[in-house]
């Protein structure tokens, strides 16, 4: 099952939940070179690097997508990838193009990020998932393999670094951070989601202690450092901070992950604010069609579709303090200029 899409019915009853992971596997490298990364791993078809070949198709509510606009704008890619927005809700078809004029992407000339997906495929049988890349001269998905698409931006795409560009994936911390951010998805990302949509009370309580176990060693972990690899923020700040940005909003109540609220962890939330503060990623952030994605989509959880007036988004802007801490968010790069 794939949360993004169909909408209506998510719930297995008696079952645990089941992430599809099945994403198209095509990777966008430099030459088109298989990704070194994969080792002795079947390689997958491979794109070149090209600037403005493609285009990002995300939706500001959905947090896979959310991380690659994030890492886009932490990079400077705007000008060597161009970017297309969803709305925040979608039928049983796909994401629609409804905040376009006439409800159509201006690049792509199409109204759902499906047509994208069966102009490549046309029996494409999963879930038709942002993020997207798009091929623009063919108008054909490309892949979204949303994991490979944030590292291949960073590491595949340097040459369009933006000057001052941050190191999102240090040489010397992969090992940890592939560690760091596995826990994180399994527990904390896909974690809340095991607890939305759990089938059973069993399944609900064995999702909800497995979260908050993270969630603890998060609260511990941040204490002393503040980033989760140290001084600077790398792609492991980015996938913690997509969930952490709705926690409050959609998961606490929505997906009944409500031992605590994440304002009232007090590592947690510091560090949750520090990134919201931090150029490239609260600015990303789109409360409202946070909450009209999840309270509307999600029928059989919310099948009165009202969505919640709170909480108040200004508390994000309160102080954090963690500077603190010590550290540098960009290392010896510099923050993104103003949003174009």
């Amino acid at each position: 099952m794939n949360t993004e899409t169909p909408a209506g019915s998510y719930v297995e009853p008696g079952k645990e939940f089941d992430r599809d992971m099945d994403y198209i596997p095509d990777r966008i490298t430099r030459d088109a070179r298989v990704p070194p990364s994969l080792g002795s791993r079947e390689a997958p078809p491979t794109w070149p690097v090209e600037p403005g070949r493609y285009r990002l198709i995300v939706a500001r509510a959905c947090p896979w997508a959310n991380r690659s606009i994030i890492v886009r704008r932490l990079l400077g890619l705007e000008d060597a990838i161009s970017i297309g927005y969803c709305g925040p809700t979608h039928d049983e078809r796909s994401w629609t193009f409804d905040l376009d004029p006439d409800g159509v992407d201006p690049v792509l000339g199409i109204e759902r990020i499906q047509e994208a997906y069966l102009a490549r495929y046309p029996d494409y049988p999963r879930g038709i998932t942002v993020p997207a890349i798009v091929d623009v001269p063919t108008g054909q998905v490309v892949t979204n393999d949303f994991p490979s698409i944030t590292h291949d931006f960073a590491t595949e795409w340097t040459d369009f670094h933006r000057e001052g560009a941050p190191d999102l994936w240090p040489a010397d911390l992969r090992d940890e951070m592939d560690d760091v951010m596995k826990r994180i998805f399994t527990e904390v990302n896909y974690g809340v989601y095991r607890c939305g949509f759990a089938g059973s009370q069993e399944a609900y309580e064995s999702a909800y202690d497995r979260l908050w176990t993270a969630m603890d060693w998060l609260e511990e972990r941040l204490a002393t450092r503040r980033f989760l690899m140290g001084d600077t923020i790398t792609e492991a700040d980015v996938r913690l901070f997509t969930t952490l940005a709705r926690f409050d909003a959609v998961y606490h109540g929505h997906f009944k992950c409500n031992r605590q609220k994440l304002v009232e962890m007090p590592v947690l939330w510091a560090y949750a604010r520090d990134l919201f503060q931090t150029p490239g990623f609260g600015e990303t952030i789109d409360f409202d069609q946070i909450k009209r994605h999840y309270y509307v989509v999600h029928a059989d959880i919310n099948p009165t579709g009202i969505v919640p007036m709170g909480p108040e988004p200004a508390v994000w802007l309160t102080p954090h303090h963690r500077e603190s801490l010590g550290g540098r968010p960009f290392g010896n790069g510099s923050a993104p200029l103003t949003e174009r």
